[in-house]
């Protein structure tokens, strides 16, 4: 039975003091005092070993802790932490495992309180977690089988120039395959880091893009010439629906931790800011365990693709029942009599045309839609647009000066 409603301590004295007073047995004060008697000899013997003192309340602590962890293992998770400052337990754990091999680390929620008694661990807003690459956007297959590009969040350098990021990474084994820091968002600028990627790589079956230059436009099929290349490399183009980023998610939080921890401040100029990108690639591929990969690196994921990149690329090959028109470097070509825009995207390339019912044409670059061509109304509908052109608005829009034949 419990003490009465007072302070216990003073009860003890309180039933100490009526002990040595003879005030009663033991039993019958246990019984006044409403406590067994087990409890009233314990604190009659505890009061003979150490006086009125020992009737305070002890510490209730463990005297030994045979599971606490080591002073060397915590000395080991600090300092990884150091090295690493934004690595959680989870990415410290697969690492100091694979640098330290037979290591015996505590749980994941020890590791943690070992990083906040050491000051390493601030407190931080709790986010949503956001289901993402769902949908549409899913993404399955081997290495390869899907690579991922973006221009993401340009920033102001220290000399005050514009530095827009490329980056491509591979889907499957979230391998970042080139991270470049240029000028703007040219197509010369992109094409030149592709090719260098290919040719380290070789070629993917899929590139997935958003919507933004130099990935897509608002032309025919929303080709650009840089997507036209790729699809003359083999490869298909995949792009994510306009404000659906989440289609894109594992490439989006790679450029958040890019940012984070490449500049956030920026560097002085573009050279020694590519010098930060190349060390933090270094480390995400090779040192940086991923979650999604059960603590595996992307380097130990990755395997080079089997598909090497070509020195020349031949013009797409068509049935024999399509009529072949190379369009024009304005991006116009003849059709049944009419001249028409397709695309500045694809000039000088050769297009194949066949036709579907009687006087309407489809429009095809290799396996890929262009446009519907209506013979009658000699119109052109450019896939993916709502808006038809006719021969008496086209031309003096798009190609100033040209008359229909």
């Amino acid at each position: 039975m419990p003490w009465k409603e007072t302070c216990p301590v003073t009860e003890r004295i309180n039933f100490i003091n009526d002990w040595i007073a003879e005030k009663g047995s033991v039993s019958g004060l246990c019984a006044t005092y409403g406590i067994t008697r087990e409890t009233g000899h314990l604190w009659i013997r505890r009061f003979k070993q150490g006086g009125y003192p020992a009737l305070e309340d002890r510490s209730r602590a463990a005297h030994s802790h045979p599971n606490e962890t080591s002073a060397d293992i915590c000395t080991l998770i600090v300092a990884a932490r150091k090295a690493h400052p934004t690595w959680g337990p989870k990415k410290l754990r697969p690492l100091l495992e694979r640098v330290h091999p037979g290591i015996e680390l505590p749980a994941l929620s020890t590791m943690n309180d070992i990083l906040k008694r050491a000051g390493l661990v601030q407190p931080g807003r709790r986010c949503r977690r956001r289901h993402s690459d769902g949908g549409s956007g899913a993404i399955s297959g081997g290495p390869n089988s899907v690579w991922c590009v973006d221009y993401k969040g340009q920033f102001r350098l220290g000399d005050g120039n514009l530095c827009y990021p490329l980056t491509v990474t591979d889907a499957c084994s979230r391998m970042i395959l080139c991270c470049e820091g240029h000028d703007g968002t040219r197509h010369d600028s992109a094409r030149r880091s592709f090719e260098q990627t290919f040719k380290r790589y070789g070629l993917p079956d899929a590139i997935r893009s958003d919507n933004g230059t130099p990935f897509a436009s608002t032309g025919a099929a929303r080709l650009t010439r840089l997507g036209v290349w790729w699809l003359k490399l083999g490869i298909t183009l995949q792009r994510i629906r306009p404000g659906k980023p989440q289609e894109n998610g594992r490439h989006e939080r790679m450029h958040r931790t890019l940012k984070a921890e490449t500049a956030r401040p920026p560097a002085s100029n573009m050279k020694r800011q590519q010098g930060r990108f190349n060390d933090w690639v270094e480390e995400f591929n090779f040192e940086r365990p991923h979650e999604a990969l059960d603590g595996a690196t992307p380097a130990s994921r990755y395997e080079v693709s089997l598909r090497e990149y070509p020195g020349e690329l031949a013009d797409p090959e068509y049935p024999g029942h399509y009529e072949k028109r190379r369009v024009k470097p304005e991006g116009t070509l003849r059709l049944r009599g009419v001249q028409v825009y397709l695309s500045e995207a694809l000039g000088n390339e050769l297009v194949g045309a066949v036709e579907v019912e009687d006087g309407e044409w489809r429009l095809k670059f290799g396996s890929l839609e262009l446009a519907t061509f209506d013979e009658r109304k000699r119109e052109l509908r450019p896939i993916g647009s709502s808006r038809a052109t006719s021969k008496g608005k086209l031309y003096k829009r798009k190609v100033s000066g040209m008359r229909p034949v």
